[in-house]
């Protein structure tokens, strides 16, 4: 079942206008610049409230990929698609410096060869998709059902990992419990934590800021 989904959404569900949009949305390293200006701007003239979901969500991303994630890859082992599977579709943008500039170019789409016994895999969980989830599950906890229209964005680009062999369908899927688990699991202990430190140590901002989530 997860390697006809996979070739579903890989080989038969494509369109060349589709492959550029899967590509740049799964292509973290195309977004940085954007990314960082706009959390600049947004930590420096945002409110209280979108400065603390900033600081919990950076934490949030960084506990899911650089624990969590990291982990289970180590333990999983699992190969990608495009290196356990020949004719899987490799969809990814041209090389490029900026790496934004390569969303002008065309882009590069080739069949994979397998090459199973000389592969470390790193297919499961899927990264991309637990940190977004992550920053969504933060989103809604700071600003309430406002925030909804974040879930788009996991989904979507764990969509585009299938699209293009970058993962598994039951990788995409598992990684959106284990995100949202180790999402929750962090933010059940940010309010008590904030709460008894700043009541304790800056007692004015506790009674400005007496929870850091939306009621």
């Amino acid at each position: 079942m997860d390697e006809k989904l996979l070739l579903l959404i890989n080989r038969e569900w494509t369109h060349p206008a589709l492959d550029r949009v899967m590509a740049a949305v799964s292509c973290f390293d195309v977004w940085i610049p954007i990314l960082v200006i706009a959390l600049i701007v947004l930590f420096v003239r945002g409110s209280f409230r979108l400065r603390a979901f900033l600081l919990v969500a950076g934490i949030a991303v960084g506990f899911n990929d650089g624990i969590v994630a990291k982990a289970i890859k180590r333990v999983a082992d699992r190969p990608r698609p495009y290196q356990s599977h020949s004719n899987v579709r490799i969809v990814d943008l041209e090389k490029a410096r900026p790496r934004f500039l390569a969303i002008a170019k065309p882009v590069k789409v080739k069949l994979s060869q397998s090459e199973i016994d000389d592969v470390e895999g790193r297919s499961f969980p899927s990264s991309h998709t637990m940190n977004t989830l992550a920053v969504a599950i933060t989103s809604m906890a700071f600003f309430g059902w406002g925030a909804s229209w974040m879930f788009l964005v996991p989904m979507i680009v764990g969509y585009s990992r299938i699209y293009t062999g970058s993962h598994w369908p039951s990788d995409v899927l598992t990684s959106l419990f284990l995100g949202a688990g180790s999402t929750l699991l962090l933010l059940a202990f940010a309010d008590p934590v904030w709460r008894a430190c700043t009541s304790r140590f800056w007692p004015r901002a506790y009674h400005r800021h007496p929870s850091l989530f939306a009621a």
